[in-house]
């Protein structure tokens, strides 16, 4: 074997170029020539190699020659595909496509009836041809020279005696005798007359008979001699009257091969199966009609257990191929093909089916697309991720932002197969890009589907983005309009818990899902119901690991002098809001510091008045220095009496204890901010330890002159046309002329009083003389500060 494969190897050195490289030998029966498994030299492709040695078979070489001439000028469908050739005085090599013997699957009766059958059916259409249009005889019809190709097809070799009848010097009359094992298929007239009564016989005579025993030997597993011929057990019945004919002994009454195949080709008869039907109408796929082509894709499914898997590989396959890429053949052709590819290996798949797949993510059709959407989880695994990253996803993108609604929906769902393929920075960039414009989509169903597909491919997500992308997503789902949609976002953010941290699970998810738990629809109910549930047991297990208060500890608090007194929930029992009134009130109530006093009689303070009119304003004990001398302004009098802080009055509706409902929210509202903004006119300061709720005190009727200051005399008549319209207790009253900045609960001085809103009053030639009042500027500024402060932290 070595010594052959050395004595070929320096052949071919010695010898003209030839572009392929031997391999392994293979065994066949009887034959001129020896075949060899090759390679092409360029491409690696494979190849068979027939070797005829001249110096080791000479007599013979003339048959040899006869094969080269035939096989360079006989193409047809059904003999071996000659790829070159080359001929020397000392070799002649024939590479042709790769094939194995026949004679390997006869023997061990490996091939099933249909399969037979459908063999049987290609060498006799191509026998019709030798013999009727070619006008030739084959003359060595057996195993021995019918040969498998790659695609499981029986193709005709042994063309060393192929003759043409019409040429003087015909091979087969002269040279039939050196034919390897002859005498066991030779006709019955040939072995009374000799090979020279062909010229006298009709040309099929002689390849009809010996196509009998080829039906014969195919079917028994051998053939030893020409009585066997008879035994037609293991025959299908179907065949038997014809048989019969093809081995007439008469040559002039036998029946040719291409009648035999006529016969069979008839309704009913033996060659009408399936498997015949589907590979004579599987290269005209891409012509048929619809109908058509979905009666055959049906036979096809019926014959695949039947069928060679090298057929499907290499013959089906790609006319599938093409039917779906330029024949309209749709989704069911498609399918076939998906069934096919799982056959294959990850080098045929690549070779074959990958890069079709990747030119019709390329197709504007919009049914290709469905249907490539729809399969992509049979292929996603066999398509390298460098390929999906490249090629597939960039065409794959375009159906988020189709108009047709099903090829949005179809690409949504099928981010679920590509996902495990797609780079992180493709998944976590352009793929949430488009995502976030499916989520705002037209249509219910796709939203609801984007949010399916984010609650899946979460873990995915990049963890820098994660939270706080799905958060977002799914915020926005659970206040859709559809209910599905609110479901979808509910089951998600159940199924993705673990992903969002204990603070974002406390103060971001669970104030968005608790509203669902009142939702109109009972199925978003009982959902919430159960992921608010997760969200919670969550939060208190995490909570449990958490210290007991963040607080320094008494001896810390005591140790600081200026820490300021602040009640807790566990000082108090009244409730869990009790600890913030009793620290309103303990501030109030601990107060110190001088009472202001005033001149006013209790006569005064006691008589009844309107809770229009504003309190007195209390002074000191110790009479303060002059306001004028302080702030150098004077103010004109128009009463006899200073508007003091209102105290409470049963009378008009006020209670002891103020209600803090309306402004849970925050310290802004206009009835705040109006009250703050009169209560701060009429009072020019207040020490910090002042009660501002104490009874009133009587003030000073001293005169002073007129600079300018506000007309007290107009704003009296102001709030009392107010509380007409009004009759509620100013307190309680709304005014629709306050400004933004009144909302601030800060006093202004005395200094920015003639910028407040209140009528300015003509100028009177009456002295008065400023009540004396003691002020401390630095209480009232750290009064300030602290009741601002104070309403920010609220």
């Amino acid at each position: 074997m070595d010594f052959l494969k050395s004595a070929v190897a320096s052949a071919i050195s010695k010898g003209p170029a030839f572009g392929y490289a031997f391999g392994d030998r293979v065994d066949i029966d009887e034959s001129i020539w020896t075949l060899y498994n090759g390679t092409k030299r360029e491409d690696g492709s494979k190849c068979s190699i027939f070797s005829f040695e001249v110096n080791s078979n000479k007599s013979r070489l003339p048959l040899a020659r006869n094969a080269l001439r035939k096989l360079r000028t006989l193409r047809h469908p059904g003999v071996i595909k000659v790829l070159d050739t080359v001929e020397t005085e000392s070799y002649i090599y024939i590479a042709t496509e790769r094939v194995s013997p026949l004679n390997w699957q006869i023997k061990r009766k490996s091939l099933a009836e249909e399969t037979l059958k459908w063999g049987l059916h290609n060498v006799a259409k191509t026998l019709k041809f030798i013999n009727t249009d070619a006008t030739s005889v084959h003359g060595c019809i057996r195993p021995a020279s019918v040969f498998l190709s790659e695609s499981g097809e029986w193709k005709l070799g042994g063309f060393e005696a192929l003759s043409s009848m019409k040429e003087d010097d015909a091979m087969l009359p002269t040279y039939g005798s050196l034919i390897p094992d002859a005498n066991r298929y030779m006709a019955p007239e040939i072995t009374k007359g000799g090979w020279e009564v062909i010229k006298q016989n009709p040309t099929h005579a002689v390849d009809a008979y010996n196509y009998g025993t080829l039906i014969f030997e195919v079917f028994n597993g051998g053939f030893s001699g020409s009585d066997q011929l008879g035994q037609m057990k293991s025959i299908p019945p179907s065949m038997h009257q014809s048989y019969k004919r093809l081995l007439n002994p008469n040559p002039k009454a036998r029946m040719s091969v291409g009648q035999f195949w006529d016969q069979g080709r008839r309704l009913g008869g033996f060659f009408q199966t399936p498997l015949i039907q589907v590979t004579d109408d599987i290269e005209s796929l891409g012509l048929k009609a619809d109908a058509e082509r979905d009666e055959l894709l049906g036979k096809l499914d019926e014959v695949a257990d039947d069928f060679p898997a090298d057929f499907f590989k290499m013959k089906v396959l790609p006319e599938l191929l093409k039917s779906v890429e330029f024949g309209g053949g749709g989704a069911k052709v498609f399918g076939t093909v998906m069934q096919i590819g799982t056959k294959l290996s990850d080098e045929e798949y690549e070779a074959q089916i990958t890069p079709v797949v990747v030119r019709l993510f390329a197709n504007p059709d919009r049914a290709i697309r469905v249907c490539l959407l729809d399969n992509l989880p049979l292929m996603i695994d066999r398509l390298p991720q460098k390929i999906v990253n490249d090629k597939i996803f960039p065409q794959m993108v375009t159906g988020f932002s189709d108009v047709a609604p099903v090829v949005r929906e179809q690409t949504v769902k099928a981010v679920l197969t590509v996902v495990p393929k797609l780079s992180d920075r493709i998944v976590n960039g352009e793929l949430l890009r488009h995502l976030a414009k499916t989520s705002n989509d037209e249509q219910p169903g796709i939203r609801t589907n984007t949010t399916i597909c984010l609650g899946k491919i979460a873990r995915n997500l990049g963890a820098n983005t994660r939270a706080k992308v799905l958060s977002a997503a799914f915020q926005r789902s659970l206040r859709d309009p559809f209910v599905h949609a609110r479901n979808a976002a509910l089951l998600a953010l159940a199924a993705t818990s673990d992903l969002f941290s204990e603070d974002d699970c406390a103060t971001k998810l669970l104030p968005v899902m608790c509203p669902s738990l009142v939702d109109k629809e009972k199925s978003i109910r009982d959902q919430a119901n159960k992921t608010v549930d997760i969200y919670i047991a969550r939060i208190r297990k995490f909570s449990s690991t958490m210290p007991d208060t963040m607080l320094p500890s008494p001896s810390v608090s005591s140790a600081s002098a200026t820490a300021p007194r602040m009640g807790t929930p566990a000082n108090d029992a009244a409730g869990w809001a009790g600890w913030a009134i009793s620290s309103f009130t303990n501030k109030l109530t601990t107060a110190t510091g001088d009472m202001i006093t005033s001149s006013m009689s209790a006569d005064q303070s006691s008589q009844p008045r309107s809770a229009s009119v504003p309190p007195p304003i209390p002074t000191a004990n110790k009479p303060p220095p002059p306001l004028a001398s302080r702030s150098g302004m004077t103010l004109t009098k128009h009463s006899t009496i200073i508007p003091a802080i209102a105290s409470p009055d049963t009378s008009t509706g006020f209670e002891d204890t103020e209600d803090f409902a309306d402004d849970w929210g925050g310290f802004g509202d206009d009835d705040n901010s109006k009250n703050n903004g009169t209560n701060s006119n009429n009072n020019k300061s207040v020490d910090e330890d002042e009660d501002p709720w104490a009874s009133p005190a009587p003030t000073s009727t001293t005169s002073f002159e007129d600079k300018g200051e506000p007309d007290f005399a107009g704003w009296l008549a102001a709030q009392s046309k107010q509380k007409a319209k009004n009759p509620l207790p100013k307190g309680l009253a709304k005014s629709s002329a306050t400004k933004p900045a009144a909302a601030k609960m800060s006093r202004p001085t005395v200094g920015a009083r003639a910028n407040t809103e209140w009528p300015r009053a003509k100028p009177e030639k009456k002295t008065v003389v400023a009540p004396k009042k003691e002020v401390k500027k630095v209480e009232t500024k750290a009064a300030e500060d602290e009741e601002e402060g104070w309403g920010d932290a609220w």
